[in-house]
C-alpha cells in the first residue's frame, strides 16, 4: 500500500463505521419514515467508503475515480446527517466531511 494513501484509507474506514452506526441507531429509534433518506445514504456511503479503501489499499488504477465518487456520496450523506440533531448523526456528518476532504485530496 502506498503511504500517501493511508490517511484516505483511514478516513474511508472510519466514515464507513460511523455510517453503519448511524443507520442502525436511526432504525432503532423507530422514526424510520423521517430518517429514511439518512438511513439510505448511510448505507450507500458505508459501502462506497469500504470499496474506496479497498481499491486504495490495492493501488488500483481505478482508485482515484472511486475516490471522486466516494467524496460525492460522503458529501450527500454528511449534508443529510447534518440536518438531524441526534449525536450519531452529527458524528456521522463529521466523519463524512473528513472523508470528503481526504478523498478530494486524492483526486486533486
Amino acid at each position: 500500500m502506498a503511504i500517501n494513501h493511508s490517511a484516505c484509507i483511514e478516513a474511508c474506514n472510519r466514515c464507513a463505521a460511523y455510517c453503519d452506526h448511524c443507520a442502525v441507531s436511526c432504525l432503532e429509534e423507530g422514526n424510520r419514515e423521517e430518517m429514511a433518506e439518512c438511513i439510505r445514504l448511510d448505507l450507500q456511503c458505508a459501502a462506497i467508503c469500504r470499496l474506496a479503501a479497498q481499491y486504495l489499499a490495492q493501488d488500483s488504477r481505478f482508485a482515484i475515480q472511486l475516490c471522486e465518487l466516494c467524496a460525492e456520496v460522503c458529501k450527500a450523506c454528511g449534508e443529510e446527517c447534518g440536518k438531524h440533531d441526534h449525536d450519531h448523526c452529527r458524528e456521522c456528518a463529521d466523519a463524512c466531511m473528513a472523508c470528503v476532504r481526504e478523498c478530494s485530496a486524492m483526486v486533486a
